[in-house]
């Protein structure tokens, strides 16, 4: 896989030290790490709300599995199954993953995430790959087909609950059953690896998701600034600013359409995204502000709003570059990218989870298994 960052002159000992040090940042030093170990179990804490969320959980089992880390992959997921997940049976969400929960488990909403199950899925065949099957709830792969079968299959049975997938369009909803989409959300390069493992009846449904999803990609970044909203109808414009305003803009969810768009050039070896990433870079260049300071609409317009992660958006900016050809942008990018500190304070499980990401992905080490 491409090693970006030694392209643009980064030594292999330097980017093998980033790597552990940003593991140990997360999962082992006290004064920092969200991870935490009960024993059998262990929570990936969202430090800004001092909560467990689906998306935390399910990226800490991401991290786990690219780093190798069998042990801590099983407590998270041990924790998520005996905590989050609705058992079948259990009601309308069954199949699917609470999205929020205390730290003792208790959960604070009963709904699901979609990028949680998303992560969670890909992650599990990924461990089935790199280290085989064990006994329920390790037996990795088939709890990955069962939870894509719940996404693309609730609501065909009367009272079942809702998809996690529009059934026509074949994209990716911001929660079950909505009429609306988050663009971070979709992740064609995940789709087209889960179809080479899900049941064989879900594959062609996952195919044209992955279709689905690079249109819509596509039509929801600004063709100026290279920016997508936070929230899109399915017609890819942004979406309810009546009851978030700031849906309209590219705020926190959004940061990782860049993320993913690199990936999927890494993964897939299209240059699709040459265009979007090269102007979603020069765009962040040309407007320091709205890197550091203040958010902005998709045109580039200001929002009143002061940046809450913007080591994450400087992180996934830069890991725009793995989409582009060799240029002073991305060289730009990724000095400040390498350059930056990990975030210490409350709010850094977001912009450090990214921060880990963009690393694996610039670094070539962002694993297909």
């Amino acid at each position: 896989m491409r090693n970006t960052l030694q392209e643009y002159g980064y030594t292999a000992n330097l980017i093998s030290e980033k790597i552990a040090a940003a593991w140990r940042h997360i999962f082992v030093d006290e004064s920092t790490k969200f991870y935490h170990d009960m024993g059998d179990t262990a929570y990936i804490c969202d430090t800004g709300n001092v909560d467990a969320r689906s998306e935390g959980m399910s990226y800490g089992m991401m991290m786990a599995v690219q780093m190798d880390q069998k042990d801590i992959f099983d407590k998270i997921w041990l924790w998520a199954m005996t905590h989050m997940y609705h058992k079948p049976g259990s009601g309308e969400f069954s199949g699917y993953f609470a999205w929020s929960c205390r730290p003792d488990g208790v959960r604070n909403y009963q709904g699901p995430a979609p990028d949680g199950e998303e992560y969670f899925a890909l992650a599990l065949y990924f461990a089935a790959a790199r280290w085989g099957e064990g006994a329920a709830p390790f037996n990795y792969g088939r709890q990955a087909s069962e939870i894509i079968r719940a996404m693309i299959h609730k609501g065909e049975t009367p009272g079942s609950g809702e998809p996690m997938f529009n059934a026509e369009n074949k994209l990716i909803l911001f929660v079950p059953g909505s009429p609306f989409s988050d663009p971070s959300y979709h992740l064609p390069h995940f789709y087209e690896e889960i179809a080479k493992h899900c049941y064989p009846e879900d594959r062609d449904f996952m195919l044209a998701a992955a279709r689905a999803s690079r249109d819509f990609i596509k039509a929801a970044c600004h063709p100026d600034t290279g920016l997508a909203p936070d929230y899109a109808d399915f017609d890819a414009k942004p979406s309810h600013p009546e009851w978030r305003p700031i849906a309209q803009a590219h705020y926190s969810d959004s940061y990782r359409v860049a993320l993913n768009i690199a990936l999927d050039a890494l993964w897939t070896g299209t240059d699709e995204w040459e265009l979007n990433a090269a102007r979603l870079q020069a765009f962040f260049l040309s407007r320091p502000d709205a890197m550091t300071d203040t958010v902005v609409y998709v045109d580039g317009s200001p929002f009143p709003k002061e940046i809450m992660h913007p080591l994450g958006l400087l992180s996934t900016a830069a890991a725009a570059s793995a989409a582009r050809k060799h240029n002073p942008d991305s060289a730009e990018l990724i000095k400040r990218f390498m350059d930056a500190p990990l975030r210490v304070d409350k709010r850094r499980y977001y912009d450090n989870c990214l921060y880990f990401f963009s690393l694996l992905a610039l670094a070539g080490e962002y694993g297909v298994y």
